[in-house]
């Protein structure tokens, strides 16, 4: 039997992510993930790509509150979850790659304490159930689709046995969270995730519309908050290169609402076509 073994969501898009043993389904992906963001003074978002020291900023949920710690100066603040703007407060475009987003920035306190920890100016927004932002319709299924502050797709699913295959080729294992899945599942084949269309984790039906291109973020180390080195990068590009493109698990639509639970059974309907 297929099953559900790890949650994550990630609250503020690049930071720490949290591993949840059950999440609710939105209509733009797991509740509360990635609907914060950290961006430049042009609102072009940033990420761990170019500022891997991200990773250093450990998230957590504390009662009504998300609390951001940095690991190495033990500094936190503590963000309500549930925010409320009015219509004196700041409303931006930001963008994240091609996509121009509607977002608030937060208020002037978090801002001034990400951008002093960081060393350069960096504001935090939150996306709003008002704002929009619709998938690619070469993979969206109704068009209606929403998403989050994510790169591209509001759910990402990774197979704990294509991790270990991955790890039987290093040298270094690496953990999942190099990864930032939002579901990992046990029982699978290694990499079988690349076929799955129609799926179901419990009772709340998805579809897989793509398998995920990675880039160099799987190689920072997100308890150091380092680059290490060049894997797993360079490994998966030795066997999991498509079309110059190096493939690890596979992003994913939601069809429906509901409630997802550690240890859910996942259902395979039917396959993408070859």
């Amino acid at each position: 039997m297929l099953q559900l073994s790890e949650i994550w969501v990630y609250p503020v898009k690049s930071l720490g992510g949290i591993s949840l043993q059950e999440s609710k389904v939105t209509d733009r992906g797991l509740e509360l993930d990635r609907r914060w963001l950290l961006v430049d003074d042009d609102g072009r978002f940033l990420s761990q790509r170019e500022h891997p020291e991200l990773a250093l900023f450990k998230s957590e949920i504390v009662g009504d509150f998300l609390k951001i710690t940095h690991r190495i100066l033990l500094e936190f603040i503590q963000i309500p979850l549930r925010s409320v703007f009015s219509d004196g407060v700041t409303k931006i475009e930001v963008t994240v790659w091609d996509d121009t987003i509607e977002a608030y920035e937060v208020n002037q306190v978090v801002t001034d304490w990400f951008s002093r920890l960081l060393g350069f100016s960096a504001r935090l927004v939150y996306m709003s159930d008002e704002s929009e932002r619709k998938l690619d319709p070469d993979y969206a299924i109704t068009g209606a689709e929403n998403n989050s502050f994510s790169d591209a797709y509001p759910f990402l699913i990774i197979g704990q046995s294509s991790l270990d295959d991955l790890n039987g080729r290093l040298e270094n294992k690496v953990p999942i969270n190099r990864f930032r899945p939002n579901f990992v599942f046990t029982n699978g084949a290694a990499f079988e995730e690349d076929t799955w269309r129609e799926f179901s984790i419990g009772n709340v039906p998805f579809v897989g519309v793509k398998p995920c291109d990675r880039c160099i973020m799987t190689t920072v180390d997100q308890e150091k908050g380092v680059v290490s080195g060049k894997d797993p990068l360079k490994t998966l590009a030795k066997y999991r290169n498509f079309g110059n493109k190096v493939l690890f698990g596979q992003n994913v639509i939601g069809l429906g609402l509901g409630t997802v639970s550690v240890g859910d059974e996942i259902r395979v309907l039917s396959h993408n076509k070859k």
